[in-house]
């Protein structure tokens, strides 16, 4: 196989992937949540700190300084 098909292939694999990641977080109660460290964006190197849903992973919101500062003392 060359590369690209292969590529293509990979391609179609990762956007079948994404929306069902979508779907599942789409659903999602969000029962729990924690801060965490996380991508800005998904081709971003640059991490910043965001309330994420312990289940579904998804950034649900924003600290305060408050928090932001409790959570880097830890």
């Amino acid at each position: 196989m060359g590369k690209i098909p292969k590529v293509a292939t990979l391609l179609e694999k990762r956007q079948k992937i994404e929306k069902e990641i979508e779907e599942l977080q789409r659903s999602c109660q969000h029962p729990t949540k924690s801060i965490k460290n996380v991508r800005e964006r998904l081709d971003s190197t640059t991490m910043v700190i965001r309330y994420v849903c312990n289940e579904c992973l998804l950034i649900i919101g924003y600290p305060t300084e408050k928090e932001i500062q409790n959570y880097l003392k830890k």
